[in-house]
This record gives structure tokens, C-alpha cells and sequence, in this order.
């Protein structure tokens, strides 16, 4: 018998999901998703969730799975921006030894481990085109074949799938298979932005608070009535994601001053620049330094969010790889390694931005 060689991933055995009063709160438009969650669960279907980056779509979907007939199973992520179409194949399903060079052991992929549990396809919309075809195939049927292999294998698996595109458009422009938009588009649920659900925005914010004063050990206090009246009166671009970030550095630092400043920051007024004494609006040059302002602001912004991955964020932003390095570099962002560093360069470098002004 061959080697069968070890996965490179952890299986999510424990969830550790969040309260369901945090999860869906107060606000009326979770309350509607809270009952047809509820009934997802129970039921044999895909369920698409949408909703932009940080709105808290992986955490439904392990709800989900929690709630079902196959919680007894492994909840398995394969996150599709992640992973190069030339790799996901092998990790979906799996390899046979000697399909390929270096393939010295066979390798179960990711859809046979979530046998008899729950697959969640992370951003689908990215999901290569190469492999649309047999992802349909598996929907469909539950059968697939090993990179290698000969005979067909089958499984039961129930199937999440999480997307942040417009997938209608997607399917104009030819990059997502119409058959496979309407095979995983049978129950779809639209999370809302945060923004437009403020009266959670306490109940997240103090268990964000409470979850990292126990891992880190931070001196934060209570959060004061001022600083979570700002809270509910700010526009959060980043959504839930955003708020747990602010939470975990106010938990580090302690200092709702430096909270309030990152968001003043955040919500900069780029469309208000001041105008000279002397009454003189050169509007083209007003108008380009606003943009470069902004289109910086949104490029570290990106960066942020994908943890300094540059092909995700020019992904994100819809603009080529090569085109996110050129104007990286009009914009003055140094390329950086890992990321930590691409955060606290994205810092220093809108402290040196502002230090220098905007007419550069």
C-alpha cells in the first residue's frame, strides 16, 4: 500500500463561532437572515451568501454548517482568490502518487476530506475558469476524479459558497459559467454592511472587547459612551472586519484617543479640500491631487484588507497585477515583506503623506 501524504491545512473541528445575539443582533435586516439561516440549515441545498468584504460571511457559513445534519462532518474552507489555478486542482481533489513530478504519495484534496461534513467555497467568484466545468460536475452529481487517478469517487457533502462580486456581471463578461452561477444561486442570502445595521455595532464591539482583553491581555477599559456613540456614526468601508481591527488595537494600546484618530483618519473628507485665501480654484490641479489622494488612500486601504498581498489587492481593486506595482510606486507604497510590515508601512507611509501635503 502507498504512502498517503499528510494535508497542509487544518480542518475546522471547533468553530469557535461568537454568540448568536453577536452574530445577527438586534437590527431587523439580521433578524430576516437569522430565520432563513435557520432554515438553510436544515435543508439539502446550496446556499450562496453575498455580501462585501468583512461582513461576516465565513462565520454564517460555519453557522450554517453547525446547524445542520453534516456538523458531525469537518467544515472545510478552500479559499479560491488564495490558491493559483495551477495548485487548486490538486488541492480540491486530490492526487494519485506519480500523477506529476514530486507527487511521491497520493493526497486526499479538500473535497474528500469534507466527506459527511460541509465544503465552503470562499470567494467563488474567483474561482479559476479551468475549473468551473468540474466544480459544476461535482455539484451536480457528487462525483469527481483524483489529478491521476482512474475510477470516479463519490461523496456527500453539503456546499456553502461566499462571494463579494457582482456575479451577474461576472457572467457578461464571460468570467463565470452561467450554469454554475444558477446551480449555486438556489438560496442566496445578501448580508447587509455594517453601516446599515448601527444598533449592533455595541453588542460587536464589546465582545470583540471581551474576546481579545482574554487572548492578549491588553489594558483596555470599558468602551465609554462617547467613544461607542462614534462608533455608531462612523461609515465603515471595512465593515465588521474593520471594527474588530480597531477593537484588537484600542485592546493592545488601551487609548480611545488613538481609536477615535484612526477613524478620523479613516473617514478623511477627500471631496472638501481647502480653498485659497484669495478666492483662486485651479480646478484641474484641485481635482488631481484629490485624486491622488484617494486612489492612494484606496490602494493601502486594499492592502490592508488582503494582509499586504498585493495580487489580491489589485484583484480587489480591479486593476492588473502590473498596473497595482505602477501606481504603487506613483503613489510613494513601498513594496514590503509579510504582514505586519505592510501594515506599519501603510501607516508611515500616510503619516509621511500628510506630513508632506498633497501637491505632489
Amino acid at each position: 500500500m502507498g504512502c498517503v501524504a499528510t494535508t497542509e491545512f487544518e480542518l475546522s473541528e471547533v468553530l469557535h463561532l461568537p454568540p448568536e445575539e453577536v452574530i445577527f443582533g438586534n437590527s431587523p435586516v439580521m433578524r430576516a437572515i437569522r430565520l432563513k439561516i435557520e432554515k438553510a440549515a436544515r435543508a439539502d441545498i446550496v446556499v450562496l451568501l453575498r455580501g462585501e468584504s468583512g461582513t461576516g460571511k465565513e462565520v454564517l457559513a460555519k453557522l450554517i454548517h453547525s446547524q445542520s445534519p453534516w456538523r458531525s462532518g469537518a467544515f472545510v474552507k478552500v479559499s479560491c482568490p488564495a490558491i493559483p489555478g495551477t495548485l487548486l486542482e490538486s488541492e480540491l481533489f486530490g492526487y494519485e502518487k506519480g500523477a506529476f513530478t514530486g507527487a511521491d504519495c497520493a493526497k486526499p484534496g479538500r473535497v474528500e476530506l469534507a466527506h459527511h461534513g460541509t465544503l465552503f467555497f470562499d470567494e467563488i467568484g474567483d474561482l479559476d475558469p479551468s475549473l468551473q466545468a468540474k466544480l459544476l460536475q461535482l455539484l451536480q452529481d457528487g462525483r469527481f476524479l483524483r489529478i491521476g487517478g482512474s475510477g470516479e469517487k463519490r461523496i456527500d457533502v453539503r456546499f456553502v459558497c461566499a462571494t463579494n462580486r457582482h456575479l451577474e456581471r461576472e457572467m457578461e463578461s464571460g468570467g463565470f459559467r452561467h450554469d454554475l452561477f444558477y446551480r449555486i444561486n438556489c438560496f442566496a442570502i445578501q448580508l447587509p454592511l455594517l453601516r446599515d445595521r448601527r444598533d449592533d455595532i455595541p453588542t460587536l464591539a464589546n465582545y470583540f472587547l471581551s474576546r481579545y482583553s482574554r487572548h492578549l491581555e491588553g489594558p483596555a477599559g470599558p468602551l465609554s459612551e462617547r467613544l461607542l456613540g462614534e462608533l455608531a456614526k462612523y461609515s465603515w468601508p471595512g465593515n465588521i472586519r474593520e471594527l474588530e481591527n480597531l477593537i484588537k488595537n484600542y485592546v493592545i494600546f488601551g487609548s480611545e484617543e488613538d481609536l477615535l484618530a484612526a477613524m478620523r483618519n479613516g473617514h478623511e473628507d477627500f471631496l472638501d479640500p481647502e480653498i485659497p485665501s484669495n478666492g483662486v480654484i485651479p480646478l484641474k490641479k484641485v481635482v488631481r491631487a484629490v485624486t491622488k489622494r484617494l486612489e492612494r488612500k484606496l490602494i493601502l486601504r486594499a492592502l490592508d484588507m488582503h494582509q499586504w498581498n498585493r495580487r489580491k489587492a489589485a484583484h480587489a481593486l480591479c486593476i492588473s497585477y502590473p498596473g497595482l506595482l505602477c501606481k504603487m510606486r506613483e503613489a510613494g507604497v513601498r513594496p514590503t515583506r509579510g504582514p505586519r510590515a505592510g501594515l506599519e508601512a501603510a501607516r508611515e507611509e500616510e503619516l509621511n503623506w500628510t506630513a508632506r501635503g498633497s501637491d505632489r
